[in-house]
């Protein structure tokens, strides 16, 4: 049996007839300026600048590397900044987040429960159709939890008010920790704890916010914030360590050390602490050249209506930096009205 094996046929050659003329200068120079104007296009507004989160990869792994227009493709392929370490979820791999998304969780992280009336007034500059669409996209990828939760009642009758608020899933908090840009001193938190004081919680970033924006003022730069969470097992820790090292040394002794070490208030038999520490670095002067860089901190305690009497005068004597809601100030005051110089330091959130 015969077989026909077929051969590839010669293909021809250019003739010098066939060979393409470069381009014109011109045409050259018209296609450089349409290619500009359409990356122009392409990269749009600042506010609709993506996240893209990618796992690392290693140049030796690296495929030749290719431009990218992402102008036009689903949310899940665009492509811009990748993630500094190599352990992100898998299920993240590719997930596109606007940058107020990316702020939204970091802000949740780091103070652990943010009400979306802050939110969209902080964050989103009060468009709330914007914000209710980044919530609906984070909620889907299991970033973060909203909750409606009760408002303190003081005692008052009525209907039972409620407050919307935020907080991170573990995976959002692990989200936020590879690509947040976060020192790496800053704690985050997730999940909804002690839902009676998620109220006087929420009041917490508006505290912060307005402290921080007088550090900012003054020079201070890369703010960190510490929780009553973080300082209260930081002191225990050290007061638990101390009592082992000398075990029948006085309590009241160690506390008061421990006090000062952590630059804590003592204030009848007992350490205070704030509802938050803001962290901050200073600028360098002539002086400080030899002694590398400098930081400072600040305590903000915010005051509520549910204090009792004498938690009140130990937080005002503190020397916190004290803040209340205009309708907390008035039953603060009205507790402590004795007390004129401390009521003078209340500060109006």
């Amino acid at each position: 049996m015969r077989i026909e094996i077929p051969h590839e046929h010669e293909r021809p050659r250019p003739t010098g007839n066939n060979t393409a003329s470069p381009l014109e200068p011109s045409e050259v120079e018209r296609r450089k300026e349409s290619l500009a104007a359409r990356a122009e296009q392409n990269r749009g507004p600042a506010e609709h600048v993506r996240l893209v989160l990618r796992r690392s990869v290693s140049r030796t792994d690296q495929a030749p590397s290719h431009r990218n227009i992402s102008h036009g493709l689903p949310r899940e392929q665009r492509l811009d900044h990748r993630p500094r370490r190599n352990d992100l979820p898998q299920q993240m791999v590719g997930v596109a987040l606007r940058e107020e998304e990316c702020k939204l969780l970091t802000v949740a992280g780091r103070l652990r429960v943010i009400a979306t009336c802050d939110l969209a007034e902080t964050v989103y500059g009060n468009r709330d159709s914007r914000m209710e669409r980044d919530l609906a996209f984070l909620r889907q990828k299991g970033l973060i939890e909203v909750d409606a939760v009760n408002c303190r009642r003081d005692g008052r009758g009525g209907k039972v008010e409620q407050i919307e608020v935020v907080v991170l899933t573990k995976l959002g908090r692990d989200v936020v920790r590879q690509t947040g840009g976060l020192p790496r001193d800053q704690q985050l938190y997730s999940g909804l704890v002690k839902p009676r004081e998620v109220e006087h919680d929420t009041q917490i970033y508006r505290a912060y916010r307005k402290h921080a924006e007088g550090i900012e003022r003054r020079g201070g730069t890369n703010l960190r914030v510490k929780l009553d969470f973080e300082l209260k097992a930081d002191v225990q820790k050290a007061i638990h360590a101390e009592t082992k090292l000398n075990p029948g040394r006085d309590m009241a002794e160690v506390k008061q050390q421990v006090a000062e070490r952590f630059d804590l208030p003592y204030i009848n038999d007992g350490i205070q602490i704030p509802d938050a520490r803001i962290v901050y670095d200073l600028e360098q002067t002539a002086d400080d050249i030899d002694q590398g860089s400098r930081s400072g901190h600040e305590d903000i305690e915010v005051l509520t209506a549910a204090y009792s009497p004498g938690h009140l005068r130990a937080k005002a004597q503190s020397g916190f930096h004290l803040y209340a809601s205009a309708s907390d100030r008035v039953s603060v005051t009205a507790r402590i009205e004795g007390d004129h110089h401390l009521i003078d330091n209340i500060l109006e959130l």
